[in-house]
């Protein structure tokens, strides 16, 4: 397959490589500079523990200075994927929003007509500017004086005035020779229905030129100085050079001024964009036109991981910020997400900043909300909740708000935000005490004794997290000392969980297993996110430590089924650990497949269903059978003797229940 020219450079233009390698390698803060794209880390080709491996990240460039190895985004993911060419560049592509081109004879043909469009554009913008120095432009001069734009800042943005005549651009273009056609294609002017002489889609307007991420013209804004106009602003219909929903005002200048502070604040319009700017707050982008789309998300969180929705103080303003969480909700990940700053009532960032100055803007900016507070209130604002209908709905509307969410673990993170919220709208205290506060004390290299299986105490009886083996509060309250029904999937887990962190050359090994498996407590997923997140050339387990705190921690380690586990008792036999994580891991998928099945099959023996719930049964039975007789050999296999997982308790109870009802229970072939 071909790619049409200009579509490779687009994609490199769109992705930003410090993130593409970044998932690959651990930066070194030291001799890294984000703010300039200059960003060092050990080499993911060759093992080293110096940082030689330099990313350009404006250039688009990598370079080892060890093995030197070197290229751009597409041959990094080809070596670290192990993928060709073509596979890089679709990885690429679905991470930047960008359709693959289907077979196209004609690709020339199409880049070398928007190599003309983006010409015509350009002396279209040219022609705009010296209009606004005419005397036509008086009335777009003193508009743009009483925004407090001057003229040095006028000239920064290019920005122009379009006469109010039907064909003044069409006849200045043409007369330097350039076909009608082309004029028309650009969406500079359009033809009448009446099939008449082509007219000038700007008229009487202020023009702000709209260019991409490489600083091409690729459409125009207008905003009339008629008050009775139809529309106050009018932007470029869509053509080959301009796609609204996947392009955003000011995108060059934005990324480059967040790739120092980090920032990104996403405002209403041009005016708005231009005064932030203006300002200093030069990070500033706004979608054209339209509400944001998923492909500006997209584009939004290559340029900064959190960016501000700055919002109009009024109801249009939180309408769209509210139809922003819908398109959201799906697209989250750690680390990125959105927040919302709300202008005062009646006023835009424009009003704030020439009213009340930077401080207060960058105080706004300070005190955005997070998503989640922003919808739960969409979803209680204005509403009463005087009965228990009332509340029953409002649960089941933030539930299925939340359930849009792909990642489990930010998720699980909303619905404990939210049910908090509800517990202080309602009055009431939560049924379970408060999650315990993680301090982050200087990591202990040797936290845990693998040869007397437990946590020892630091130096002199102190330093460290863990001053001997005193059980923690949260370990008293767990499910493994519990002994509740679900302990014994709970064990498997974290054996899994801790040899892979003892092992962390098994991460990529069995990456898609545990990352489509939903684990039993939210730490447990939470040590599986970090697990995915990490480098396995960096230390795994102070990555583990940092993120989840000692307690969870130590509920990972401490029990004995983890301690006699291959892969933590003889951490030097990687093969042991990794047939003991692959065993593990088909016992808890099988488990999870059969509650499934008897969950399913006893739903449908209550509708009368016939012999397909028999055989179901009869299937999930064996599947129990098989699960007991493996618990047996873990026993001899882990020498875990009465510690050893039985099956869960009601699960298994469950099944016979159903078994005896059916007349299968005790038959052989079951």
């Amino acid at each position: 397959m071909s790619l049409p020219p200009g579509f490779l450079d687009e994609l490199r233009t769109r992705t930003s490589l410090s993130q593409v390698v970044g998932r690959k390698v651990m930066w070194d803060t030291r001799k890294s500079n984000q703010g300039k794209g200059d960003m060092w880390a050990p080499c993911p080709f060759h093992q080293e523990k110096s940082a030689s491996f330099h990313v350009d990240d404006r250039k688009g460039f990598y370079y080892c200075f060890g093995c030197h190895a070197k290229g751009d985004a597409i041959s990094f993911v080809r070596e670290t994927e192990n993928v060709d060419f073509m596979e890089a560049v679709e990885i690429l592509a679905r991470e930047s929003g960008m359709t693959m081109p289907a077979r196209d004879p004609k690709a020339q043909e199409k880049q070398d007509r928007r190599t003309e469009l983006a010409a015509v554009m350009e002396q279209a913008v040219q022609f705009f500017r010296l209009q606004l120095k005419t005397a036509a432009a008086e009335s777009a001069r003193a508009y743009l004086d009483r925004r407090g734009l001057p003229v040095q800042a006028q000239e920064r943005w290019e920005i122009g005035f379009s006469p109010d005549a039907r064909q003044a651009l069409f006849s200045h273009l043409t007369g330097k020779g350039i076909a009608p056609e082309l004029i028309i294609e650009a969406g500079l002017c359009a033809v009448p229905e009446d099939g008449g002489a082509p007219y000038d889609r700007f008229r009487g307007r202020i023009i702000f030129p709209i260019r991409d991420a490489r600083g091409r013209a690729i459409a125009l804004g207008g905003r009339s100085l008629d008050p009775n106009a139809r529309a106050k602003y009018l932007n470029s219909p869509e053509t080959l050079l301009f796609d609204k929903g996947r392009s955003l005002f000011n995108h060059g200048q934005a990324r480059e001024a967040s790739g120092k502070s980090g920032n990104l604040i996403v405002a209403e319009g041009y005016m708005d964009v231009i005064a932030l700017s203006e300002a200093g707050f030069k990070a500033s982008v706004a979608p054209l036109g339209t509400a944001i789309t998923e492909d500006q998300l997209r584009l939004l969180w290559r340029i900064a991981p959190e960016p501000i929705i700055a919002l109009d103080g009024d109801k249009a303003g939180l309408r769209a910020a509210m139809r922003v969480i819908d398109i959201a909700l799906p697209l989250l990940e750690a680390g990125q997400s959105l927040r919302f700053a709300v202008m005062p009532e009646g006023q835009d960032p424009d009003d704030v900043l020439k009213a009340e100055g930077n401080g207060k803007m960058q105080e706004l900016l300070d005190g955005a909300m997070p998503m989640v507070q922003l919808l739960w209130q969409r979803e209680v604002e204005g509403k009463s909740f005087d009965s228990p209908e009332r509340k029953a709905a409002l649960d089941k509307s933030l539930r299925e708000a939340i359930k849009k969410i792909r990642d489990p673990s930010i998720r699980g993170h909303y619905a404990e935000d939210l049910k908090r919220m509800r517990w202080e709208l309602f009055g009431t205290t939560p049924q379970t005490s408060e999650p315990p506060r993680f301090e982050h004390r200087p990591y202990n290299k040797q936290p845990f004794n693998k040869s007397r299986g437990g946590f020892v105490r630091g130096k002199g009886g102190k330093g460290g997290w863990n001053q001997g083996p005193t059980v923690q509060p949260v370990t008293k309250t767990s499910l493994l000392v519990t002994g509740t029904d679900s302990a014994a999937d709970v064990l498997r887990e974290c054996v899994v969980l801790a040899t892979i962190m003892r092992n962390p050359h098994l991460i990529e090994r069995f990456e898609l297993q545990i990352e489509r498996y939903e684990f039993s407590t939210p730490e447990l997923n939470l040590i599986r996110d970090v697990l995915l997140r990490v480098s396995p050339h960096c230390d795994v387990e102070e990555e583990v430590f940092n993120a989840v705190g000692p307690d969870a921690l130590e509920n990972l380690l401490r029990p004995r089924h983890v301690q006699l586990a291959p892969g933590i008792r003889n951490p030097d036999k990687s093969d042991l650990a990794e047939l003991c994580v692959a065993e593990e891991m088909a016992k808890l998928l099988a488990r999870r497949g059969a509650q499934r099945e008897v969950s399913e099959a006893i739903r449908d023996l209550e509708g009368h269903a016939g012999e397909d719930v028999t055989f179901r049964l009869s299937q999930a039975a064996e599947t129990r059978n098989r699960a007991e007789r493996s618990e047996g050999e873990d026993s001899a296999e882990y020498d875990v003797g009465e510690n050893g997982a039985p099956m869960v308790r009601s699960e298994r109870s469950a099944l016979d229940a159903v078994l005896a009802k059916t007349g299968l229970f005790g038959r052989k072939d079951t």
